[in-house]
């Protein structure tokens, strides 16, 4: 992950999700009968709290309960808690804003009909916000949207006209009419500020805000047409849709800008006599972007397929290779499987042997003639392998005879998101260079190195950290192999990366002839912070000895096995060539630039709407 969509992912802080329809109602009736206690003057407080709820609470009930079904009429998919919180929200604004007012009227003396031209400009100013959430949540055009959008400030116009005398003074719908609905009489003396004209400026000064936020959506989504070919009200929609009440619109905005692409799944089997030990399963896509969505959840589905204990390490693949929706990741598994049926197991592997180029670091063991590779770049800091990085080191490992070569991204060091290097090894960098160079002498040093019948023993607990600590639910998985009287530890921790010294710390304690440490790269542990690996929320001391413990089991469970390994291709939509970080520059852009060209529409509106009050 880059700082850019670093930046990006860590907005997700900021969402939450939308309290029960019914607990918005009834926060937004206290907040009410406050209000009016405040705003209203009659001889009772609770009239005064009575009439609070009537004229500023009924509109937010109102709001809550028909914005859903009439937006869902109009094709929209606003749900009650969304629509509810929204009306909760304009109904805050509202108080806010009219206590300010009313502040500012007490101490300067300008009159009560200054505080009520306020009250029609926070409505008008509602009514922009609801246009611009429906518009971004629903999708609807501008004008459908406007009629659910309009419903709260619509309701509180309606209440103002029946309890004041402009039903009388427009003498709407005859006598039998008014003397049912005219209701000034029952009304607070503050709405005796009331006239007929009030209302039409009220429809000009709504017409103002609503082309304020026309062209507002209209300036900030150009880019995101223009390059990616989508909406960025789709991707606002999806973001708080994932985030807040889970839903699947992310993946639906994922797939409109996906490219096709067509990845190798190697996989590696050991068996006994009595049916399959372990399984290695390596696609080589990205386990991202987040959560659940596109492959986020790739290395528990992977584990739910096999047979035996399944290890699914972090592929030489960077966020340009996640999947776009969580479909996609059942043609992996369906590739998998073909692959497994595929297999063809030997009885020989060979000692496993390191090489090391630069700061690139590979351990590598042959099974039959295969072989499964591990790179770091510990204790230096690294992320993710590039795709075609990971495909140049993997042949030029098969050009020393190798037949199948599954080479995983240990992914076991990094400083998280801090500094302008983030670890990257793409294409043309030393870095990439290093790794080809280290998997080729990997290789060749693979040709020479003993070979013996294979003994294999692995252990697994869940452990009781959670996706928050770092840990996702395939906990931590180990699988030690004896060839000729030398053991290797594989160590797989399902996580994203590592914290630094961590792998080195682990890789000295464990009591083994060769030892690497990978994590799986889920990202259900980013689901709320963008980096959040392992050992950076859970005691390093803790891990250590549960690593140990574990290797002791595996050990101890040591066995004759048969491994094989096969690979196929799967053709997969995965977001594409540069989209990610394209994604992340115009969100990030929209964040930075949205404030500015928000806060300039706002004012170009106050000014208009205080010029059209002037010449009223």
């Amino acid at each position: 992950m880059t700082a850019t969509q670093s930046d990006l992912a860590s907005l997700s802080r900021y969402i939450f999700r939308a309290p029960q329809w019914y607990a918005s109602v009834t926060f937004a009736l206290l907040i009410a009968a406050l209000a009016g206690i405040g705003a209203f003057d009659s001889q009772y407080i609770l009239q005064d709290a009575w009439e609070g709820v009537f004229f500023i609470g009924i509109p937010t009930v109102v709001a809550s309960v028909l914005t859903t079904p009439v937006d869902r009429l109009l094709g929209g998919q606003l749900t009650y808690n969304r629509s509810s919180l929204l009306a909760l929200t304009c109904e805050v604004l509202v108080v806010i804003v009219m206590t300010i007012a009313g502040i500012f009227a007490a101490f300067t003396g300008i009159g009560q009909q200054f505080v009520f031209d306020v009250l029609l400009v926070s409505l008008a100013a509602i009514f922009a916000l609801r246009l611009f959430v429906v518009m971004a949540v629903s999708r609807t055009s501008f004008l459908v949207s406007s009629v659910s959008a309009g419903i709260q400030t619509g309701t509180a116009a309606l209440l103002f006209f029946i309890y004041s005398e402009t039903i009388r003074v427009l003498e709407v719908g005859g006598p039998l009419v008014q003397n049912v609905l005219a209701r000034g009489s029952h009304a607070p003396p503050e709405l005796g500020v009331i006239a007929p004209r009030d209302f039409i400026l009220l429809a000009l000064v709504c017409g103002v805000y609503a082309l304020g936020v026309y062209v507002f959506l209209v300036v900030i989504d150009r880019p995101w047409r223009r390059s990616l070919g989508v909406s960025v009200l789709d991707f606002v929609r999806g973001f708080i849709g994932h985030i807040a009440e889970g839903t699947r619109e992310l993946e639906d905005f994922f797939e409109k800008m996906g490219q096709k692409a067509v990845v190798p799944v190697t996989v590696l089997s050991f068996r006994t006599d009595e049916g399959e030990k372990a399984r290695f399963v390596l696609p080589m896509i990205h386990p991202g972007p987040m959560g659940e969505i596109g492959g986020g959840n790739l290395p528990r589905r992977v584990a739910s397929q096999a047979d035996g204990l399944a290890f699914p390490p972090h592929a030489t693949a960077g966020h340009d290779f996640n999947l776009v929706t969580e479909r996609e990741v059942d043609t992996i598994l369906k590739t998998a499987e073909t692959a497994f049926q595929r297999i063809e197991y030997s009885d020989t592997a060979t000692q496993s042997v390191r090489a090391q180029n630069g700061d690139a670091k590979i351990v590598g063991q042959g099974f039959g003639n295969d072989a499964l590779l591990a790179a770091t770049y510990s204790p230096e800091f690294a992320d993710d392998v590039e795709y075609s990085v990971g495909l140049a080191a993997a042949a030029e490992a098969r050009s020393n005879g190798l037949d199948d070569v599954m080479l995983v991204d240990a992914h076991n060091c990094n400083n998280g998101l801090q500094g302008e290097d983030l670890g990257h090894v793409y294409p043309g960098s030393e870095r990439s260079f290093q790794m080809i160079q280290a998997a080729k002498a990997v290789s060749a040093d693979l040709e020479s190195a003993k070979r013996g019948t294979p003994k294999l023993g692995v252990a697994w607990d869940e452990t009781e950290w959670t996706p928050t600590e770092g840990i996702g639910p395939l906990g931590i998985r180990v699988s030690v192999f004896e060839v000729e009287g030398q053991r290797t530890a594989y160590i797989l921790v399902d996580g994203n990366n590592m914290e630094p010294g961590l792998r080195d710390r682990i890789v000295s304690a464990v009591d083994a002839d060769e030892v690497e440490v990978m994590t799986t790269d889920t990202h259900i542990v980013n689901m709320v912070e963008s980096s959040n690996q392992v050992g950076g929320a859970i005691d390093h001391d803790e891990l250590i000895s549960l690593v140990n413990r574990l290797v002791e089991e595996a050990t101890a469970d040591l066995e004759p096995v048969e491994g094989g390994m096969a690979s196929e291709y799967a053709e997969v939509t995965v977001f594409g060539n540069d989209r990610t970080e394209t994604l992340a520059s115009h969100a990030n852009a929209v964040i930075a630039m949205g404030g500015a060209l928000a806060g300039a529409v706002i004012l170009a509106v106050m000014a208009i709407s205080v010029l059209i009050f002037f010449l009223a």
